[in-house]
């Protein structure tokens, strides 16, 4: 039933056909169960895992290494090669996929666990009325219709309809579903709101929620799926994940090369055609294959192999980082998009604030005789730990709290008129609440307070246990006074009372509503000398004043404390007995903001990240914490920076377009809003973090670029999310994103890196074919230089040191491309000299190296005639592997001295010297270990096709590899004095990511 809130308690029961007294015949339930279902939380099938593993492949450049291999493997056959030489390259292949593969099939099987952790939420059974009886069944057996009873502690099994309160009052903690700080209380009213969200349903029961004050029965409304748990599961299912800005990146990437290597390709093939009846291929259809060979070995060169490892390596290592910073990354890809993020929207309950009711002001009475009449004090401390202190108006610490009349009976009066339990738990580290969290707010002040008698008092509480120590003077207190009969709070009197008995005195302690105990005193507390004096109309209108102030300007939740010394032997109250009361004082709380927060919004706003506070409370509760943490500190008033989310439902397109772009302050929010908040900001190009840490965050934290979920959180929050603040400090926020950011421009350095690499392999390729010469590198060399030769340092590479402004720059455009410009033309430049010198190596063999055979270049490029026609040397020098070898290890050096360009994107070497990064230095000594090894260590030269150099083939690839250096730090130069402006101008057109037309932000 959608509408029950909107209805009677008779017309929703008449539409069940139910009566209160008796509960559903078991013909009843059988039918509804029918019609309704179980109530359990449909669990969505799995993706099978053969579709895991082929999504692992669905990328163009993993299709087009797939077709590679197999080509490879098909004309290895048709040249009638077999064994090792014939499978070698397709098996590294379809090794180098298999291994991405299962990292992406293990990423996936994690994905969607938040589903499965929301049933946590489902209460396990219910105390249900059928047949006329009262049984205990199992949740998933309610139907609607049935009539349960609920009482404190108990998690509401279903979305139900109050139909009786059992109790005076009956409040629920609903905070997983709508974020609210305070419990709220029930009623039985129907309720004619129009749009009515959660928190005006005040008659519902919801799903999952706790009951912590009163008893009551309800009728069941809404069943599994039908339940607000049900609309949030819904929800996210219906939100597909985001692509994060740098596999956009990469995929556009991946498109534009498979058209340049396919452009290349077929120009190699086509260029060759006049050579494909040379005699050394045996006719013209091997001569057509022989080239396409080499067509397919410039798509294994193109192609960087090592690529998505070593971006997912260098996310990995980003993310141990970040754990170090307390945030703990669930999702690899989430490191690089904290780099773009623009705005963070904030969750206010548990993320902004402790989600921990404290008491933060206390006004008394000090003296009548004297001006001023009232005294306040303050209350530090903002969580449930029995730590702060107490100071006076002029800011100086209270040494003796409990030597003051006023605080001390504020103690008693808070310890015994409560029925919260404040205890510590050691799994968690933390102090936990039972019941009310305004009733534990006051046990906590209990403590802080101490008690009276002992100048030792503070260091002596310090000396317990934390479990001793979390409710010691409550303790103290509840010994001192035996409690002989309570009033329960009601609506109607908005107070309770107790009654207790002190050796042989009987004393009424009460607290509640402000206006409500302030009109039942006749008498007040004196704080200096504890006498009691009758309340004048002036001390009255100065104690509603002092309430106003609290709850209005300040906006804390208020309570007021009285007491009333009553006849000996009284054993029962009755409402009567609540009248000439002596009013003790009046306390002030609030959720208090954490207080590292306000720092953090600041450097938010230096970063150019705007943070929007978004939440279930009230608006001007939610105002005054946001003038706290320092977010409305550029406002001089909240006109159009502060929405309800029924304000902002009721604006036109336009004027929501305005309002997203101001906006500060969202509140009153239901789940579907902050999905809904999230998906606009998205759809104005903005990269959206949102944090979060209940249930009703899930949905928006799954749409968001970025979910952050709190530590403390839900489980359903943490798994939907992207990130998870281990130490629900917003300020981890801050050294994530400058983290992230680091990440993302050392990934730019690796990624320039290998592409450079990838140019200078196609161009010595390339060149090579057009030139006419011998195979210039084997495509299993290209490989080993792809994966190992490249991906060490470019995985070193991402142990760049931090830039110290890195959070002084804007978030760069989403549209950024990661190689553009005079970026471009800078790596096109490197990559030519890499290619050029490579084949350089390889002639120099031929042509003129002294132990080499020396022949005529015109001899060198005409090879494929040779065993046509008489020479002075024997054709079979074109196969030997010394002049491939010599290439290979240009190839290898001239890289290494390439990884050391990247320190920096314009700094000299000798500015940021190499040994600023050992790990690229550890990495280039490696590389070079296994390069050796390859060579040196006889079965690895034949699989790799290579053979020992002599010290004067080393000297001349030292020779052709150090120039490298000198030409990217002229590069370097001409970017640093600007020079580069002119070239980005000119090559602005030739960006290698192409970019999508999006409106600049």
């Amino acid at each position: 039933m959608e509408n029950a809130y909107a209805r009677s308690v008779i017309e929703v029961l008449d539409a069940f056909g139910v009566d209160p007294t008796k509960g559903l015949t078991d013909l009843q339930v059988a039918e509804n169960s029918r019609i309704y279902g179980k109530n359990v939380l449909p669990q969505e099938e799995s993706t099978p895992f053969w579709k895991l593993i082929l999504k692992q492949f669905d990328d163009l450049l993993v299709r087009i290494l797939i077709a590679a291999a197999i080509i490879s493997f098909v004309l290895a056959l048709i040249n009638g090669e077999t064994g090792l030489s014939a499978f070698l390259e397709p098996s590294v292949i379809f090794m180098i996929l298999a291994a991405n593969a299962a990292v992406g099939v293990i990423t996936e099987t994690n994905a969607e666990k938040a589903l499965e952790e929301l049933r946590a939420y489902q209460a396990d059974v219910a105390t249900v009325l059928r047949n006329g009886c009262f049984s205990i069944l199992s949740a998933t057996e309610l139907v609607p219709g049935d009539i349960v009873e609920v009482g404190v502690g108990c998690k509401v099994p279903a979305d139900m309809r109050m139909i009786e309160m059992l109790s005076n009052q009956l409040r629920v903690d609903q905070a997983i579903l709508t974020g609210e700080s305070c419990s709220v209380a029930k009623n039985l009213e129907s309720t004619s709101a129009t749009n009515a969200v959660y928190q005006d349903k005040t008659n519902i029961l919801f799903s999952g929620t706790v009951v912590v004050a009163g008893r009551a029965r309800a009728v069941v409304v809404g069943v599994g799926s039908n339940t607000a748990m049900g609309s949030i599961r819904d929800a996210m299912l219906r939100t597909e994940d985001e692509v994060t800005p740098l596999k956009k990146k990469l995929d556009e990437f991946g498109k534009f090369l498979a058209k340049v290597i396919a452009g290349i390709c077929v120009l190699v093939w086509v260029v060759n055609i006049g050579h494909f009846q040379d005699p050394s291929h045996g006719g013209f259809i091997r001569g057509a294959i022989h080239y396409f060979k080499v067509a397919v070995a410039l798509a294994v060169a193109a192609i960087p192999e090592g690529l998505p490892a070593v971006v997912t390596t260098c996310l990995a290592l980003g993310t141990k980082r970040m754990a170090r910073l307390h945030a703990i990354v669930r999702s690899l890809p989430s490191v690089e998009t904290l780099g773009c993020t623009t705005i963070i929207c904030s969750d206010k309950t548990g993320t902004l604030t402790t989600n921990m009711m404290s008491v933060s002001k206390i006004c008394v009475v000090g003296s009548v005789h004297r001006s001023p009449i009232t005294h306040e004090y303050t209350v530090s401390g903002t969580t449930f730990a029995p730590e702060g202190l107490i100071f006076d108006a002029a800011g100086m610490q209270l040494e003796f709290t409990a030597q003051y009349p006023c605080l001390l009976h504020i103690a008693m009066c808070s310890a015994l008129c409560n029925e919260s339990i404040l205890q510590y738990n050691p799994d968690k580290r933390s102090y936990e609440k039972i019941g009310e969290s305004t009733e534990v707010a006051l046990r906590v002040l209990v403590e802080k307070v101490g008690l009276p008698g002992f100048d030792s008092m503070p260091s002596a509480l310090n000396m317990l246990s934390k479990h001793e120590r979390a409710s010691y003077c409550n303790h103290y207190w509840e010994h001192q006074f035996k409690k002989i009969s309570v009033l329960e709070f009601s609506r109607d009197r908005k107070m309770m009372s107790v009654l207790c008995s002190r050796k042989q005195q009987e004393i009424m302690f009460s607290k509640g509503a402000p206006e409500s105990i302030i009109s039942r005193c006749t008498h007040i507390l004196c704080n200096e000398d504890g006498s009691s004096v009758p309340l004048t109309i002036d001390i009255r209108n100065e104690l509603e004043a002092r309430f106003q102030s609290f709850a209005g300007k300040e906006t804390l939740r208020c309570l007021a404390l009285a007491l009333k010394r009553m006849p000996t032997g009284q054993q029962m109250l009755s409402y009567e007995d609540e009248a000439n009361l002596t009013f003790i004082g009046l306390v002030g709380m609030l959720d208090p903001p954490r207080e590292e927060v306000r720092n953090a919004m600041l450097s938010c706003m230096h970063a150019g990240i705007r943070v929007i506070v978004v939440t279930g409370d009230n608006k001007s509760t939610a105002e005054s914490l946001c003038r706290q943490i320092g977010a409305f500190d550029h406002l001089n008033d909240f006109i159009g920076y502060s929405y309800t989310a029924s304000e902002f439902e009721a604006l036109s397109p336009i004027q929501r377009t305005i309002a997203l772009q101001r906006i500060v302050l969202f509140t009153r929010v239901e789940p579907f809003h902050k999905k809904m908040l999230v998906e606009a900001l998205q759809n104005q190009n903005e990269v959206v973090a949102m944090t979060g840490d209940g249930v009703n965050d899930a949905p928006a934290l799954k749409k968001a670029d970025i979910g952050i979920a709190m530590g403390s959180g839900t489980a359903v929050a943490k798994s939907a999310s992207d990130m998870v603040l281990a130490d629900d400090n917003f300020a981890s926020i801050v050294a994530a994103i400058a983290e992230g950011r680091a990440i993302y421009n050392n990934t730019k350095q690796f990624i320039r890196y290998m592409i450079s690499s990838n140019i200078g392999e196609v161009v010595c390729i390339f060149v090579a074919a057009v030139l006419g010469t011998p195979d210039t590198l084997f495509p299993v060399q290209l490989l080993w230089v792809n994966l190992v030769t490249d991906g060490l340092p470019a995985t070193a590479i991402g142990f760049n040191k931090q830039d110290t402004n890195v959070m002084m720059a804007k978030p760069r455009k989403v549209n950024e491309a990661v190689v553009s410009g005079w970026l471009f033309f800078r790596y096109l430049v490197i990559g030519g000299y890499v290619g050029l010198a490579t084949i350089a190596g390889f002639i120099w063999w031929f042509v003129y190296y002294d132990a080499g055979p020396k022949l005529p270049y015109n001899e060198l490029v005409n090879f494929d005639t040779c065993s046509t026609r008489e020479t002075s040397y024997p054709c079979s020098i074109f196969v030997n592997r010394h002049p491939s070898t010599v290439s290979m290890t240009v190839l290898v050096v001239v890289e290494m001295f390439n990884a050391l360009n990247n320190l920096s994107e314009n700094q000299s070497l000798l500015v940021i010297r190499p040994w600023s990064n050992p790990w690229l230095v550890c990495s280039i000594a490696l590389t070079m270990f296994l390069h050796l090894l390859i060579l040196y260590i006889e079965p690895l030269s034949i699989l790799f096709s290579v053979v020992p150099l002599s010290w004067t083939e080393w000297k001349v690839v030292l020779y052709l590899s150090f120039p490298v250096l000198i030409i990217d730090e002229l590069l370097k130069f001409f970017s640093r004095k600007s020079r580069g402006r002119i070239f980005n101008f000119r090559f602005r057109r030739a960006d290698l990511l192409p970019k999508r037309e999006e409106h600049d932000k």
